[in-house]
């Protein structure tokens, strides 16, 4: 199942301040970089992890149905099962009720079930199937765990005081063990 990310987070997990606080910044010079590490650090989360950790729009297409009639969805933690589109020979798409879906968002990855038989086969081979998600913890910084907020400001922290040693020293680029740590509960894992 591929994913693209229809509209990303309207926040970061931690703000510019609380970076700076973390970093014992006090000057405004860095703050374009900084928030850009912080940016950079939370994609890298939620990669490792597999979450979305603020309220982001994912969609998911799929080329046909399951045979066990159950999706897994990923990113979690899944908030929200917006649209269900399947594509029609044409071109032209057919809307499928959300409610056709028995939803488990206790799961990770979150699981949508369905009936066998009773949602229309797609009539195009590759991408037939579309689903539109609302994943995320919430809107807001404090919705998302504190350890998962802490691997950020690590990873903030790690970047910051080596990003010019990136081509001179290899092990920059290995997430440092504090923030693997931290994120190893998270991880969302294939079977």
């Amino acid at each position: 199942m591929s994913s693209i990310l229809l509209d990303g987070p309207a926040v970061e997990p931690v703000s510019l301040a609380e970076a700076k606080a973390h970093l014992r910044v006090e000057h405004g010079d860095d703050d374009d970089i900084i928030a850009a590490l912080v940016a950079g650090a939370r994609v890298h989360v939620e990669a490792q992890t597999r979450r979305a950790l603020i309220v982001q729009t994912w969609r998911l297409s799929r080329d046909a149905w399951p045979v066990n009639g159950r999706v897994a969805v990923l990113p979690a933690p899944l908030r929200e099962l917006v649209a269900v589109r399947v594509y029609q020979l044409d071109g032209t798409t057919q809307a499928i009720d959300a409610d056709a879906f028995a939803i488990d968002k206790t799961s990770a990855p979150a699981v949508l079930a369905f009936a066998q038989g009773a949602l229309p086969a797609p009539g195009r081979v590759v991408g037939g199937i579309e689903f539109d998600i609302e994943a995320g913890y919430g809107g807001a910084p404090s919705d998302v765990p504190q350890p998962l907020r802490q691997a950020i400001r690590v990873l903030v922290a790690h970047w910051y005081e080596n990003r010019g040693l990136i081509a001179v020293d290899q092990s920059v680029a290995v997430l440092p063990d504090s923030a693997g740590a931290l994120l190893r509960p998270y991880r969302v894992l294939s079977l």
